[in-house]
């Protein structure tokens, strides 16, 4: 017995690597897992092709050499698979039920439990081993392991011949109430309290669920927040190449003594400006015949490049903002100029540093959208061109009011 124990001891070890997914559940799981659970049973009882009995070795995880089909008190004899279809029945079950993962886990246990049982590989320590696997499975789920009492067996062996004839219902029943009584015990709640038991279980499963759900938010969030990534690079990338442009402008198109200065500043929650342009922004989508709904509440992030000439300014804006009512993991990047122009009463308000009013003029044909899979370095070069479009657009609204 303290053998048997020692045993069951050491599967439960493997079954928290795989249920922790440490380790995959595959063929060799399996098979190590029937190793485990049969380590001090040398022998067992197989049938030869002539129905004699005979006592085996008992071939420790490894798949069985003979038939191993129980004769039924009718006399009739079950099936199980025969030998030969051991192995490829066992990696279709395996197959099968890592597609099943997001199924109902009381489902997915009461078929794979079934399953197993069909298909019996081993020569014996087939109970043990499909017992350990479905509560792998229901452990997976945050469930509990169940225990199917001995006065349950006759209930238990009709709900494995309702399944033979292909109806799960019973045997799902069954683990699931199984599943509720565990959970009662575990709560420390007596039967004669199950009414209250029922209300207290509701509620923690509901607190389980809101946490479970609340977890799933947040993990959805910060992958869809991964879009302010690639609008910090493209930001980067945007003062670069808008600096690069304008400094080229002014150097060819200005004689040194008169050329003007470029100034370029980068914006976004990291650099405490992030509300630098919103009106703009707001104003420029109002403008356009598919509105969207801008979310200011996530980063906005943005490059200004500005460049005076005389009583002209040109203010050049790259504006990177999330697109939706909720958090989409969508960002549209757009271009605007405005244009300012000052008389003398304004000097004073531009040496101060604050902007003085001025149109929106639109600069892009289009938004150039990102999303939260965009990845910046295969969009860079498309980024690029769009930019530049953008940038000539601004260059010649200038050029012409000088």
């Amino acid at each position: 017995m303290v053998d048997i124990l020692r045993d069951q001891e050491a599967a439960i070890y493997l079954v928290q690597d795989l249920v922790a997914k440490a380790r995959p559940f595959t063929r060799g799981a399996l098979l190590e897992l029937h190793s485990i659970l049969t380590r001090h049973q040398p022998t067992t009882i197989a049938v030869d092709q002539f129905g004699n009995r005979m006592e085996v070795p008992l071939r420790r995880g490894a798949f069985k050499e003979y038939p191993n089909n129980p004769k039924r008190p009718d006399g009739s004899i079950h099936e199980y698979a025969p030998p030969e279809h051991v192995a490829s029945e066992v990696d279709n079950l395996l197959e099968w039920l890592n597609s099943y993962a997001d199924q109902n886990p009381l489902l997915v246990s009461a078929w794979l439990h079934h399953r197993f049982t069909q298909i019996h590989p081993f020569q014996d320590g087939n109970g043990r081993v499909a017992r350990v696997i479905t509560t792998m499975v229901l452990l997976k789920a945050g469930l509990l392991p169940l225990v199917v009492d001995r006065g349950m067996r006759t209930d238990y062996i009709g709900a494995l011949e309702s399944a033979d004839q292909g109806s799960l219902e019973s045997l799902t029943n069954i683990f699931a109430a199984l599943e509720k009584n565990a959970i009662l015990q575990a709560l420390s709640l007596d039967v004669e309290a199950e009414q209250r038991a029922e209300k207290s279980l509701t509620g923690a499963v509901i607190e389980s669920l809101e946490l479970k759900f609340n977890k799933r938010r947040q993990v959805r969030r910060q992958e869809l927040l991964g879009v302010n990534a690639v609008a910090e690079r493209l930001r980067l990338i945007a003062s670069e190449s808008v600096e690069r442009g304008l400094q080229d402008l002014t150097r060819k198109v200005f004689l040194r003594e008169e050329r003007p200065e470029v100034r370029v500043t980068e914006g976004g929650p990291d650099r405490g400006n992030s509300h630098w342009y919103k009106f703009e922004v707001t104003r420029l989508n109002e403008a356009l015949v598919s509105k969207k709904w801008i979310n200011f509440s996530e980063g906005h992030y943005f490059v200004k490049a500005a460049v005076r000439y005389e009583k002209t300014r040109l203010v050049f804006v790259v504006s990177f903002h999330h697109i939706g009512r909720e958090l989409t993991g969508v960002m549209e990047a757009t271009a605007f100029l405005l244009l300012e122009t000052f008389d003398e009463a304004e000097e004073d308000v531009l040496i101060r540093g604050e902007r003085v009013g001025s149109d929106v003029i639109p600069s892009c044909l289009e938004p150039f959208v990102i999303t939260w899979t965009t990845e910046a370095e295969k969009v860079e070069a498309a980024f690029l061109r769009w930019l530049d479009h953008s940038l000539a657009i601004a260059m010649k609204e200038w050029g012409d009011k000088l």
